[in-house]
């Protein structure tokens, strides 16, 4: 027979239990008590701070103008006119006006997305090996010396800006001479650009505007007078803001006068494939540079070619005489990298790695990219024969002889200002206009308006 359960031990044992959480309980929340304590008689010790006067530290500020370039979309979104246009925005427009995210795009972030093996992590302080392995080929051709020889290194940046911001301290720290010369005009952002990353700016003569063409005897002096080992900054192609190239005989004398006197050439290629359609075309200049066995640096961008102007996705690739130094520079690049922004993002860099390595993928994505370079063709066409069939005084063939995403149309400051306040049509005061936030639609306004400003103002 079992012996009897016991309650008064189960009891005294509860009792126990509970008076030792309560003795815990007790003890935590005077610890809490007390903290609270102390921390309202510290607030009512604490001494004012300078920065809790009325005046902020940072009241001396004045502020600061707009951007030339985005400062355009600013005033255009608080314009309320149904009529108005913005033709500042660097950016591909449909004929409907609308941003464009490629098909191919859109698949391969589907694809991404469904992968479950694909994590976070940091990637490594030059990126993607994919893409950047993928961005050489695309740029200096699959079957490039250079590329065979081990002679490139390529680290993934943020974008062009980002990656011509890297090419810039690199240099600033490492190459003997500091000074870059930019062509004029240029992007407002590269003067910017390298003034911070340390080098020097200076400029070469670059656009006629008598001719608005090539100044080609211009250019040529000035990189003749040159000090030698100065670096140049060279468009690859589709020349913003001017639209204007040399031809593949001009570069070639360009090749050689910057060879002569030891300049180094710094390609920013912003635009290849979206200026004629074709991505071989587009890199012919800089492969030029290249099949000579000489040094030289190139920023890439995908912003436009891919539509991926969000995403920030470019690459930095500097040519050598060597493996072994190829291998020394992108050691140093990864010195440059990790203080400024220890690691690229991944995203976009995944995108294009996984359409420049399917075949499919890659088909289909230059199909989409000649169509959207056949666009802003068309618009350059139709805007000429809108003038023409106005009698528009003045020569503007430049606009169909120019090429690209920009079109330098000529007209003056006085002239921009009349179009924005009278028209509600939005540029830059130098009259750049961007031909991609042009439409069939839009074409006959533009071209009124240029009549009306260029017969008024001379």
């Amino acid at each position: 027979m079992r012996p009897p359960i016991i309650l008064e031990s189960t009891t005294t044992f509860s009792s126990s239990y509970s008076s030792s959480s309560d003795r815990r309980l007790d003890t935590i929340a005077k610890h809490f008590l007390d903290v609270n304590d102390q921390n309202q008689m510290a607030s009512q010790n604490i001494t004012p701070s300078p920065t809790a006067s009325s005046d902020s530290v940072f009241a001396h500020l004045v502020r600061a103008p707009e951007d030339p370039i985005l400062g355009v979309t600013v005033a255009y979104n608080k314009d309320p006119s149904p009529i108005k246009l913005n033709l500042g925005v660097g950016a591909y427009r449909t004929e409907e006006g609308k941003p464009l995210v490629l098909d191919v795009v859109r698949r391969v972030e589907r694809q991404l997305l469904n992968d479950m093996s694909r994590n976070k992590e940091y990637i490594p302080i030059v990126g993607l090996a994919d893409f950047n392995k993928l961005s050489a080929k695309l740029i200096f051709g699959a079957d490039s010396p250079a590329i065979q020889e081990n002679r490139v290194t390529t680290v993934q940046g943020l974008s062009g800006t980002g990656s011509l911001r890297v090419g810039g301290e690199f240099l600033a720290k490492h190459y003997h001479q500091r000074i870059i010369y930019l062509p004029t005009p240029t992007w407002g952002n590269h003067t910017k650009v390298f003034n911070l990353a340390g080098l020097t700016v200076k400029t070469y003569r670059y656009y006629a505007p008598a001719t608005r063409g090539l100044d080609f005897q211009g250019l040529l002096e000035d990189l003749g007078s040159a000090p030698s080992g100065s670096v140049v900054l060279l468009h690859a192609c589709a020349h913003n803001p001017t639209g204007v190239d040399p031809t593949l005989e001009q570069w070639e004398q360009i090749r050689h006068l910057i060879r002569s006197k030891s300049l180094l050439p710094f390609f920013d290629s912003a635009y290849q494939g979206f200026a004629s359609g074709s991505l071989d075309a587009d890199a012919q200049p800089v492969r030029l540079f290249v099949a000579d066995g000489g040094e030289l640096l190139v920023a890439q961008s995908y912003a436009k070619n891919m539509g991926l102007y969000g995403e920030r996705v470019g690459a930095l690739s500097i040519v050598s005489k060597s493996a072994d130094v190829s291998s020394r520079v992108e050691s140093q690049l990864k010195l440059v990298i990790r203080p400024m922004y220890s690691s690229p993002p991944i995203h976009g860099a995944s995108i294009v790695a996984a359409i420049l390595k399917d075949r499919d993928l890659y088909n289909d994505w230059t199909i989409e990219l000649k169509a959207m370079a056949d666009r802003i063709i068309n618009m350059r066409q139709q805007l000429f024969d809108a003038l023409r069939a106005r009698g528009t005084p003045g020569d503007w063939s430049h606009i169909i002889k120019q090429i690209g995403m920009f079109t330098f149309t000529g007209l003056n400051p006085e002239q921009v200002s009349i179009l924005t306040k009278e028209y509600h049509i939005y540029l830059t005061s130098d009259g750049r206009i961007s031909m991609a936030g042009l439409s069939s639609k839009t074409v006959p306004h533009l071209a009124d308006a240029i009549h009306a400003v260029v017969t008024r103002v001379a």
